[in-house]
């Protein structure tokens, strides 16, 4: 007879039922909106950012467009794409789109989602919109019901790790030899946030994006990991 401590595994899942796959919706924020993406709408903005920023592309799966008709085909694809939810991400002090994300591998029979393909163009990256783009997704999935929110990148992408760390995602372990892309070997660096984590996580991307914890040149006072450890 096994003495070992019951953990998770071991545990009943009680008074949760699946929830429905995340509808194509307007995600509002204080600093940026969440826009399922349309080509047409969302092409010429985006282009003007990432038009010549091929090193955003490094660890995507796609190779970087060299023509604004080869990127509205890229976006119209992420539109029509069948199991993913993609957005176009509105920084709202101009209301422009700077970059896009997908909520992808969703399991809603195991209450599973994962936000990737995120690309930020350089005059995204850093900034509240970033950040709130993200909490965004996370606040979305989990409030229809989602048990797990998940972030996977290669394991040489050092600034994608360091991120999943700063959003709270808990490093959970490598999947070796995972994938192929674009002819290279991909080892698997896994996250996540568990709906049990979420409500101090919520909490501390809320007090981080609050509009004192930023000086006049939109620079953060405090640090997101400083109000995630006040929560703890």
């Amino acid at each position: 007879m096994s003495t070992a401590t019951p953990t998770a595994e071991h545990n009943p899942v009680l008074n949760w039922t699946a929830p429905p796959f995340p509808p194509a919706k307007v995600l509002e924020g204080r600093y940026c909106r969440l826009e399922p993406i349309d080509s047409a709408r969302h092409l010429d903005d985006i282009w003007a950012v990432n038009a010549g920023q091929d090193h955003i592309w490094e660890w995507m799966p796609a190779h970087p467009p060299q023509t604004k008709e080869a990127y509205g085909e890229l976006l119209a694809m992420m539109a029509g794409k069948a199991g993913i939810v993609s957005f176009a991400i509105i920084d709202k002090a101009d209301g422009k789109a700077k970059g896009h994300l997908w909520l992808m591998e969703i399991r809603p029979e195991q209450g599973v989602f994962e936000v990737g393909y995120i690309t930020y163009s350089p005059v995204l990256q850093r900034t509240r919109v970033a950040t709130e783009a993200i909490h965004l997704c996370g606040a979305y999935g989990f409030s229809l019901g989602y048990r797990r929110f998940e972030w996977k990148c290669n394991n040489l992408n050092e600034p994608s790790k360091r991120a999943a760390r700063r959003f709270g995602f808990q490093y959970e372990g490598l999947f070796r030899q995972h994938m192929v892309v674009k002819g290279k070997n991909r080892d698997t660096a896994w996250f996540s946030i568990l709906d049990s984590e979420w409500p101090a996580i919520n909490a501390a991307f809320e007090a981080w994006l609050d509009p004192g914890n930023f000086d006049s040149d939109g620079q953060q006072k405090a640090r997101l990991e400083s109000f995630r450890a006040a929560q703890a």
